[in-house]
C-alpha cells in the first residue's frame, strides 16, 4: 500500500483541481510562506516544461509523481529565448520560474520534457544556448535528471555526442520493450514485454550508445529502438518515449495532425481493435505510475 504524500505547487495552478478530483493530494505554496510538511522529508523537483501544451504536461507529471509516496515541492521552469504560442503569457509569468530565478538552488531531481523541435538540428533552436546552460547546471545543481523523448536525445547529444537520426515514417504507438540491464533500479519491478508510447520523428543508434563507456542501454524495443539509456555516474536518465502519457493523448495527436491535413499514420497497438472509434486501451498506465516512482525512490 502507497501512503499518500503530497505533491506541493503554487496557489492557483489551474490543474490542481483536476487532481484533486483524481484523489491527489495537492498542497499549494502561498507566496513567502513554507507549507507545512509535518516535519517529513520534501524533496525538491524541477520540471523544464518545453512541450507546446503546458497544462496537459503539467497534469501528466504530477500525476506520476504523486505515485512516490514522497512529499515533493515542484519548481516548473520556463526557458526565456522563445515565447510559447499556445499557453498564456500570464500562466508562465504566475506558475514559472526563469532559469535565472533558480540557478543558485539546489534540487534533487530535474525533469527535462520532449519539445516538438526533433526535426531541426539541435542548434538552429532559438533556445538551444539557454538550454545547454541548464544542462550543464544541471551537473552540480540536481542530484538527478530525467530527460524525456526530445530532451533525451539533447541530453544525450550535448553530454556525451549522440546523434539523432530522422527516420522515414514517425514512430507513433504503443510498443513492448526488453529490459537490457536487469539491475537497473529505474526498471525495478519491470519485466521482459513491458508496455511504453512513442511520438517522434528522430532515433538515436543503439551502436552509438555501446560505443561510448559512459553510457549504459537500461531497454530497448525491437520497433521503436533505444528506450532507456543511464550514465555510469547513474545520476542522468534518458527515456526516448512518453511513459507519462495520458491515456488520450496520443489520439489528440492523431487528430490534431489529420485536421491539419499532415501525412500520419494511426497509432499502432493504441485504439481497440485498431479503430479509433473504439478508443484507446491504456496499458501502459500503471508502468508511467512504477518508473516515476522508481526514479523518486531509488535516484533522489
Amino acid at each position: 500500500m502507497v501512503i499518500k504524500m503530497p505533491i506541493i505547487t503554487k496557489a492557483g495552478l489551474p490543474v490542481n483541481e483536476i487532481l484533486r478530483r483524481e484523489k491527489i493530494q495537492i498542497l499549494e505554496e502561498l507566496e513567502g510562506k513554507k507549507v507545512n510538511t509535518e516535519n517529513q522529508e520534501l524533496l525538491q523537483i524541477a520540471i523544464l516544461n518545453l512541450m507546446p501544451l503546458k497544462e496537459d504536461t503539467e497534469l501528466q507529471l504530477l500525476r506520476k509523481l504523486s505515485k512516490s509516496g514522497k512529499n515533493i515541492k515542484i519548481t516548473f521552469v520556463n526557458v526565456t529565448s522563445y515565447i510559447s504560442k499556445t499557453t498564456e503569457p500570464e500562466h508562465m509569468e504566475r506558475f514559472y520560474s526563469t532559469f535565472e530565478e533558480i540557478k543558485n538552488k539546489y534540487f534533487d531531481g530535474l525533469i527535462i520534457t520532449g519539445a516538438p523541435v526533433e526535426q531541426m538540428k539541435f542548434e538552429e533552436v532559438s533556445y538551444w544556448n539557454e538550454l545547454t546552460k541548464i544542462m550543464d547546471w544541471s551537473e552540480e545543481h540536481a542530484k538527478s535528471t530525467l530527460h524525456i523523448c526530445w530532451g533525451a536525445q539533447a541530453g544525450l547529444y550535448y553530454h556525451y555526442g549522440i546523434n539523432k537520426y530522422l527516420i522515414d515514417n514517425k514512430m507513433f504507438g504503443v510498443f513492448n520493450h526488453m529490459i537490457d540491464d536487469k539491475d537497473s533500479k529505474i526498471l525495478f519491478g519491470f519485466e521482459d514485454g513491458f508496455k511504453a508510447p512513442h511520438s517522434r520523428h528522430t532515433t538515436i543508434k543503439k551502436e552509438d550508445i555501446e560505443k561510448n563507456p559512459n553510457l549504459k542501454l537500461i531497454s530497448e524495443s525491437d520497433k521503436a529502438g533505444v528506450f532507456i539509456v543511464e550514465n555510469k555516474e547513474k545520476n542522468q536518465l534518458f527515456v526516448t518515449g512518453h511513459l507519462e502519457y495520458a491515456v488520450d493523448t496520443l489520439d489528440k495527436e492523431y487528430k490534431r495532425d489529420l485536421s491539419k491535413g499532415l501525412k500520419i499514420e494511426m497509432p499502432e497497438n493504441y485504439y481497440k481493435d485498431n479503430n479509433p472509434e473504439e478508443g484507446p486501451i491504456f496499458n501502459w498506465k500503471e508502468n508511467g505510475d512504477r518508473i516515476y516512482s522508481n526514479w523518486v525512490n531509488y535516484y533522489l
